[in-house]
Parts: structure tokens; C-alpha cells; sequence
């Protein structure tokens, strides 16, 4: 979860909001994955535990990426349109 202390989180905000702004809402998935490749290289020395530490990091945002933004967004298109599944 990204849930960090609010004095943690003033300490990258700044250089988070000004790379987000540079991204602007253009940015496509193939910056998007330089960017995150960028910031996870940074991260040295390549060893097993960081690669498999990284990895999960990844899976944990994708994961609550899917919860907070893809599931809701789901569920209003799943009223709009009519569901698939049935009982």
C-alpha cells in the first residue's frame, strides 16, 4: 500500500508533482514505463532480493491501482451498461 507518514510524504511531493506536471496528461505508456524503468534502476545494486523487492512493489501497485481506480470505474460501467454475468 502506498500509505506513508504525511512528513514522509512532503519530502517527495514536491519533485513528484513537478515530474507529473513535465508528464503533463499526454504521456503515454511508453514514457510512463521509462520513467518508472528510470526509478527502479536507481535502486543498485541489481541483486536478487532488490529485482524480487521491485517486482513486488510493482505487483502491489498494480493491485491497488485495480482496487481504487479500475474496480469503481468497473462497477459504474457495469450499472450503465447491464452485466455480463448472471446467476
Amino acid at each position: 500500500m502506498p500509505y506513508i507518514l504525511p512528513e514522509q510524504r512532503d519530502e517527495f511531493d514536491p519533485a513528484i508533482d513537478a515530474l507529473t506536471r513535465r508528464l503533463g496528461q499526454n504521456a503515454g505508456p511508453g514514457v510512463l514505463n521509462y520513467v518508472i524503468t528510470r526509478i527502479l534502476q536507481s535502486q543498485k545494486p541489481a541483486t536478487y532480493l532488490n529485482i524480487n523487492t521491485q517486482v513486488g512493489i510493482l505487483e502491489c501497485v498494480k493491485l491497488e491501482l485495480y482496487r481504487r481506480v479500475a474496480e469503481p470505474y468497473e462497477e459504474i460501467k457495469r450499472k450503465q451498461n447491464g452485466d455480463v454475468y448472471h446467476d
